[in-house]
């Protein structure tokens, strides 16, 4: 196959390159690192660049920007995809406020355009949109919750499982990322059910792997990370460190998608994390970091929550499993956790330094 990924020096990005020149086809990357622009030097992704170009033989990285549609349009026409994993965004609650046209532009309108270049050039491809649990907003704040001395959850035994795809997009509080991804999101949806396309959307919960540019504004458990073995202070936004949050490692997120590409469902949507196995609060995600670096964490905490924020959220995969059986979750949350620290001690960033 020829793939086309987007984001490709993200952490996503990067794992479905590793994947998809290892099973042998070409694999066209296109990343500006806006990350860098975004966050600042510490979300610069031309590290992980680097590492992908040392570790495949078929991959072809190219610098230019889903937002230019004409070039969308060409690259498109000229490559003719069979599969595209769109994975490049503004990921950021709180940057979107600051940036709001730019974090439009790219979440929607770059959305958009390749969606539209897809149909124009490649309209027998398979579309993998790569969407966010913030497309709920904090609606899923509204499902009963008991709070625990570690950390919230649900209350009602049919929510045990978690949040669903059924859950409302609208009349909640997204914040403008969470709008911008939103209507990405839809767009998305509407390719595959207006014009019947091969498009699926993914609802990510937390994603993780040590293979993260994490900042203190994305890239939660890795950020963790980097703040303990530097010594900074980590800072807790809201609900005393309780909100859960259902981390799935970048490993698992890809065999899912090559699921859906291999059966592909046009316009169906799913959640996507590591369900209630892989939950865990704030508060336990330090213990459990402290415990394995052998570090005190100097943590601080602010009352007021981020806007949009969840105080528990755990994805429900019923649906997936249900139209996916074969598909199996194998990186534990301690499994992530392990080979974070263990790669932090050996290069201090937590990336894979072997074939992955």
């Amino acid at each position: 196959m020829k793939v086309l990924v987007t984001g490709s020096s993200g952490l996503i990005g990067s794992e479905a390159v590793l994947h998809f020149d290892r099973e042998g086809h070409e694999v066209i990357g296109v990343d500006n690192n806006l990350r860098r622009e975004f966050f600042g030097p510490q979300g610069d992704t031309l590290w992980n660049l680097e590492r992908l170009r040392s570790l495949t033989c078929r991959f072809i990285p190219m610098a230019l920007d889903i937002r230019d549609r004409q070039l969308m349009l060409d690259i498109f026409r000229e490559h003719h995809f069979d599969l595209i994993i769109h994975c490049a965004a503004q990921p950021s609650h709180d940057k979107a406020r600051e940036i709001p046209f730019i974090d439009f532009d790219v979440n929607a309108g770059g959305t958009l355009n390749l969606l539209e270049a897809m149909r124009q050039a490649c309209p027998e491809a398979v579309f993998i949109h790569m969407s966010t649990n913030k497309v709920y907003g904090d609606a899923p704040n509204e499902v009963p919750l008991r709070e625990g001395p570690t950390r919230f959850d649900y209350e009602r035994p049919e929510d045990f499982d978690g949040i669903r795809e059924d859950c409302r997009i609208d009349r909640t509080l997204h914040s403008l990322f969470g709008a911008s991804k939103t209507a990405g999101d839809v767009m998305a949806q509407e390719y595959g059910r207006y014009f019947g396309l091969k498009v699926g959307v993914f609802r990510g919960g937390c994603l993780t792997g040590e293979n993260h540019s994490a900042v203190q504004l994305h890239g939660f458990l890795s950020y963790l990370f980097h703040t303990a073995r530097r010594g900074d202070s980590y800072t807790i936004f809201g609900y005393g460190g309780k909100q859960v949050r259902d981390q799935i490692h970048s490993a698992d997120v890809i065999s899912a998608m090559t699921e859906f590409a291999a059966n592909p469902r046009p316009g169906e949507v799913y959640n996507l994390g590591g369900g209630r196995s892989n939950s865990a609060s704030v508060l336990e995600c330090i213990t459990k970091i402290e415990a394995l670096l052998g570090v005190k964490m100097n943590v601080s905490s602010v009352e007021e929550p981020r806007i949009g924020d969840h105080k528990c959220y755990i994805s429900d995969m019923s649906k997936f499993r249900s139209h996916y059986p074969d598909w199996r979750l194998r990186w534990s949350l301690d499994n992530i956790l392990e080979i974070m620290a263990r790669n932090y001690a050996d290069n201090g960033r937590g990336a894979r330094t072997g074939s992955a």
